[in-house]
């Protein structure tokens, strides 16, 4: 008799009480539909202040053999909250998918059919948005960006919805870096993608909690973690600024040496020291940027704190043996309901 192939596919929450009564059905349905596959859901609450947890936990009680529950001790963000269900999906593939359902869970029957062709990454990537034009015109300049100075061959419209082999999943929990954009470390990897067009659509129950703040640093935590390009660009604009300051200040000493032309103009003076003061402040932050990030990094932090483990009933056998084997292993919370 054939041993069925397990998928995982971790669910990152963060007040999601509104979509997760929709969105765990829809991705419970996949089951049925992958003869030869057992199915194991890891959702990560992120720190929620709603009633996310007790909705995951009300449905875990009905389906304690497919559903995991990881709570974190506090919001580490979206992508720790991946990597943390990434340490304890236990699929031969794990799939990533967003609580809110504007990624179609539907598509991870295309993905699975490519993993078993052999594809060890399978991205989902967005062709189209049904969102705003400005989201799209900053989402689309973000990935143009990356392309241009990051990942020449990352994909255009970029993805957060994607399938990818145990292979994968081993590289990136042995790598367990921060700061960073978990996707395009993926794509970093080098395992040749599978890439499936769709269009994301648009959100229809709560509010995102994807903060233009949280957009920010992850615009910065992608340059920063994988181009050069802020550094060599500042590098370039120092030779550039004093190239001109050495031409600017040779012409103001040969009009004054040579044709006796006195030297005015408070002004302009003052324009220039403002001018190359913003300047070397800009460069300062950059360094900063690269610097912190360094001593992040060095201080050996977890990028996640698991608080509770509610494993399902499948997975028992698995953390028991893996607790056994490692001495920090996160407390397992008692499942009986």
């Amino acid at each position: 008799m054939t041993t069925p192939r397990t998928l995982s596919i971790v669910v990152p929450v963060y007040y999601n009480e509104l979509n997760l009564p929709d969105t765990i059905p829809q991705l419970l349905a996949l089951e049925e539909k992958l003869p030869g596959f057992r199915l194991q859901l890891v959702f990560v609450d992120d720190g929620s202040r709603d009633a996310s947890l007790a909705v995951l936990r009300e449905h875990q009680a009905r389906e304690p053999e497919r559903i995991t529950v990881v709570k974190l001790t506090r919001n580490f963000g979206s992508m720790a909250a991946i990597n943390a269900g990434l340490t304890v999906a236990i699929g031969d593939c794990v799939g990533m998918i967003a609580a809110d359902l504007q990624d179609p869970p539907e598509l991870f029957l295309e993905m699975v059919d490519h993993w078993l062709r052999g594809a060890k990454a399978v991205f989902a990537v967005r062709a189209d948005r049904e969102e705003p034009l400005a989201q799209k015109f900053f989402s689309n300049s973000y990935y143009a960006l990356m392309r241009r100075f990051a990942l020449p061959e990352y994909p255009a419209g970029g993805f957060d919805f994607f399938l990818i082999d145990r292979q994968v999943v081993a590289e990136i929990v042995r790598i367990r870096e921060k700061n960073t954009n978990l996707m395009s470390l993926i794509f970093w990897l080098g395992f040749k993608p599978v890439a499936i067009p769709y269009v994301r659509r648009a959100r229809q129950k709560g509010v995102s909690r994807w903060t233009l703040g949280k957009k920010i640093k992850l615009f910065i935590d992608s340059f920063v973690a994988f181009s050069y390009a802020p550094i060599r660009g500042l590098s370039a604009l120092g030779l550039l600024v004093a190239g001109a300051a050495f031409v600017y200040g040779a012409y103001v000493f040969y009009s004054w040496a040579v044709h006796h032309i006195p030297v005015k103009g408070y002004a302009p003076v003052v324009i220039l020291l403002a001018f190359t003061a913003g300047i070397q402040m800009v460069m300062l932050g950059v360094l900063g940027e690269y610097l912190w990030r360094t001593l992040d990094e060095t201080r050996r932090r977890p990028p996640f704190v698991i608080d509770e483990i509610f494993p399902s009933q499948r997975v028992d056998g698995w953390m028991a043996d893996r607790r056994a084997r490692a001495t920090d292993e996160p407390r397992i919370a008692n499942t009986k309901t």
